[in-house]
Order: structure tokens, then sequence, then C-alpha cells
């Protein structure tokens, strides 16, 4: 199993970003997924959530209506666009199935400052 991250990086408050995470090596359509971040000092928390098979989507409250979650079967890929970024946002952002067991990847930095 491997998780990849991307798409992260440095933006100003109110900017965007899109991260795209690339899974291999698990039934990536019959899995449901998740976006997690951690910030410094902080524990890890979830952002996101995409599940399978529906498709139907949960956002932790602070980014509800800000970040959307989507997923790309043919491509084993889970996306996480961020818009209306805020400093609270930043964090190193990964994705991960919830429930399983699978390594971790190496996450995607992201930092939102003026």
């Amino acid at each position: 199993v491997q998780l990849v991250e991307s798409g992260g990086g440095l933006v100003q408050p109110g900017g965007s970003l899109r991260l795209s995470c690339v899974a291999s090596g698990f039934n990536f359509s019959r899995t449901t997924m998740s976006w997690f971040r951690q910030a410094p000092g902080k524990e890890r928390e979830v952002v996101a959530t995409i599940y399978s098979p529906r498709g139907n989507t949960v956002y932790e409250d602070s980014v509800k209506g800000r970040f959307t979650i989507s997923r790309d079967n043919a491509k084993n890929t889970v996306y996480l666009q961020m818009n209306s970024l805020k400093a609270e946002d930043t964090a190193v952002y990964y994705c991960h199935a919830p429930g399983y067991d699978f390594p971790w990847g190496q996450g995607t930095q992201v930092t939102v400052s003026s």
C-alpha cells in the first residue's frame, strides 16, 4: 500500500490550493478515503471524508463551505480543493483510509501566510 500526497505550498490568506493523493496497493474504488491534517504541536485530525461507494461526503466544521473532497476512481486519486484559506489551515495534510492499518504517506505541507 502506498499513499502519495502532493499539491501543498505557501499561499496567502484567502487563496486556494488543490491537494492530490494517489493510492496504490488496495481496492481504491471500494474504500472510503479521508484527508487529515496535523498542525505543529497538535494531534492529527480528520478534515474531510468521502465514502465508498455512494460518494457522500462529511467535513469537519471549520472547513465546511471552504473545502471540497472528491475522488477519481479511474485514477486511484482523491482530491481536496481548499478555498478561502486561513492561517489556521496551516498544517501537513495526509490522505488515508479510515479503519485500515495502512502506512501513512509523507504528507504535503500547506502554509497560509501573508
